[in-house]
């Protein structure tokens, strides 16, 4: 929490007998989850990012604290982005603030700001701010960090899961260094895993970890070094519960499912969650996919992630079936983008609910997939002559736009002209069902394609 000592705000901790600490110095408790016991204390125990960490390499300059600037830290879960803003923190006794896009707002921005103007003018003392999931944060409160950060009030370290480059502010981006991280490797992870069991600040040589729940520790990982070894202390928590010293693979089995859910509730990838939210609203059940729209919005999940697959379901699902479901899902994302959470909830279940409710029709993505399959079978004709380009000179020589009828020459608009290639005439891809706004459409195109075809009939108006 914050408390004031007259001068500066400045960080409670409250710290547990055994603590120790960890990267920028900070206390970190004996009983804090073993992920955050077994954060490197210096750049030489990170492990992985070998491509920005090397000697010269400019985020190593960063943390030793040579030129000093605001960086935008992006990559995958789990790769070490927090470890090294807190040892940029610990370079020359920086002061270290850490906010979370999720829970703070335009006023906890400016008290931090005042707070590191102080600390400068005071004491000389440089404040190091980081911001986690700065993706998350909307362009006002981006702005509000622009003077702070171009003034060196403030050392910005703004991580993010997401391209910058489509999530932050320009203004910011021009400011601040952007470094990619990468996922760990199977032997980064591995090393990691050794050093928990060994190390006194992680299991302190007290299990054995088998070879096979080693590999599928690993594995289960998928480079991120958060989830192998929450996954590993869950296992040995297991392991402890039968008095067994060995971590075998029907332990990592056993506990697995228990570590990920736990990992879905801190907010990362809900892939099954996702899918199951697609299925409800494609299924009609509007109860159900609200309960998993819930559940991400309480995990964080990104809402800019639910919103596309709002807008991607509203024509893959709905389509033509119900017209307005696609600028409902659009209004959504745009919301989500200018208002951002908690609010925007609002207008992604606002579109949930449309979405689940509207008549369905597959028509759209069904035409378009078979359209696709033709293109790529080679089914691509030469465009008919009549309807290549004819503006430039010379073209009526090779008889291009030569015969083209202009529709709105004849009362209907519509008349008979052929204009897919010869090899796909007759060929229909999109085919309306009876289902809410396509049953007129239904009856439309048949007609449409018999005027444009000459097989006769009325054109549709």
């Amino acid at each position: 929490m914050w408390v004031s000592d007259g001068l500066f705000s400045v960080d409670s901790v409250q710290l547990d007998a055994g603590s120790d600490r960890s990267a920028g110095g900070e206390p970190v408790s004996s009983v804090a989850p073993l992920a955050v016991r077994m954060r490197p204390r210096t750049l030489d125990e990170v492990v992985g990012q070998s491509h920005l960490l090397a000697a010269g390499a400019p985020l190593r300059r960063l943390v030793e604290g040579a030129a000093p600037a605001s960086v935008l830290l992006y990559g995958p879960p789990g790769t070490g982005k927090t470890t090294i803003a807190r040892l940029m923190a610990g370079q020359g006794s920086r002061h270290f603030v850490a906010l979370s896009a999720l829970s703070s707002g335009v006023k906890e921005l400016r008290a931090v700001i005042e707070d590191a103007r102080k600390r400068l003018d005071y004491t000389g003392q440089t404040t190091v701010l980081f911001i986690d999931e700065v993706h998350r944060f909307s362009k006002t409160q981006q702005d509000a960090l622009l003077g702070a950060v171009e003034d060196r009030l403030v050392l910005l370290v703004g991580a993010t899961t997401e391209n910058p480059s489509f999530s932050v502010v320009t203004p910011l981006l021009s400011r601040s260094l952007v470094l990619r991280l990468e996922s760990l490797t199977d032997a980064e992870i591995g090393t990691l895993l050794d050093r928990a069991l060994a190390d006194q600040r992680g299991l302190n040589g007290e299990f054995e970890l088998a070879d096979a729940a080693r590999e599928q520790l690993v594995r289960l990982s998928a480079g991120d070094a958060r989830r192998a070894l929450t996954v590993l202390e869950a296992a040995a928590d297991a392991a402890a519960g039968t008095d067994s010293a060995s971590i075998d693979i029907e332990i990592v089995r056993k506990v697995v499912e228990e570590a990920s859910v736990a990992y879905d509730r801190a907010g990362d990838q809900h892939y099954d969650v996702i899918s199951a939210f697609i299925k409800s609203i494609r299924g009609s059940d509007v109860d159900a996919a609200l309960h998993y729209l819930a559940r991400m919005i309480v995990a964080g999940e990104d809402p800019r992630f639910i919103a596309r697959r709002l807008m991607v379901h509203a024509s893959e699902d709905v389509g033509m079936a119900d017209p307005t479901a696609l600028p409902v899902a659009v209004a959504a994302a745009q919301t989500v983008q200018l208002v951002g959470l908690p609010e925007a909830r609002l207008a992604l279940a606002q579109a949930t609910v449309h979405l689940a409710t509207a008549p369905k029709s597959n028509a759209v993505i069904t035409a378009v997939d078979e359209a696709i399959a033709d293109v790529r079978a080679g089914h691509a004709g030469a465009v008919p002559p009549h309807l290549r380009d004819g503006h430039y000179a010379g073209a009526a020589r090779l008889g291009n736009a030569v015969g083209y009828r202009y529709p709105h020459n004849v009362p209907e608009a519509v008349l008979a002209q052929q204009y897919p290639p010869d090899e796909l005439v007759g060929r229909d891809y999109y085919r309306p069902t009876p289902h809410g706004g396509e049953r007129a459409l239904s009856e439309r195109v048949p007609k449409l394609r018999r005027a444009i075809r000459g097989s006769g009939g009325p054109a549709a108006q």
